[in-house]
This record gives C-alpha cells, sequence and structure tokens, in this order.
C-alpha cells in the first residue's frame, strides 16, 4: 500500500481490516505499518492456483483497545 493509505488507514481507525494480498512480502511491510493501531487476529493463506508459487492471504487486523 501506499504510504498515505497506511496513513488513512490509521487515522479513520476502523474496528476490522480484512486486507488481501497476493504478495505476502509487501503485506508484510504492510502489517508491520499498520501495527500501531492494529493487531493481527487471524491469517489464511489460499493456494487459488496449485500448480504455480502463487498464494493469496487473507489476514484480519482488529483495532487495538485504547
Amino acid at each position: 500500500m501506499h504510504p498515505k493509505v497506511v496513513s488513512q488507514l490509521l487515522a479513520l481507525e476502523a474496528p476490522r481490516i480484512l486486507y488481501i494480498s497476493c504478495n505476502p512480502a509487501t503485506q508484510a511491510r504492510d502489517l508491520n505499518m499498520l501495527d500501531e493501531k492494529y493487531k493481527l487476529t487471524a491469517v489464511q493463506p489460499v493456494d487459488m492456483f496449485p500448480q504455480t508459487q502463487h498464494v493469496e492471504n487473507i489476514v484480519l487486523l482488529e483495532l487495538r483497545s485504547a
């Protein structure tokens, strides 16, 4: 995600974010930036193309309580 998107998500403080990504490396980078206000509560990889190395990753984030 662009850093401005991360800033907007942090400012918005939505109770939950469902983040779906086809690139686990960039998703990990983005999760690190969102860790300021969100905790990771669930992860589910999905192999939609079993004959390839590609995998989709679904992550549930929940707003940390103050």
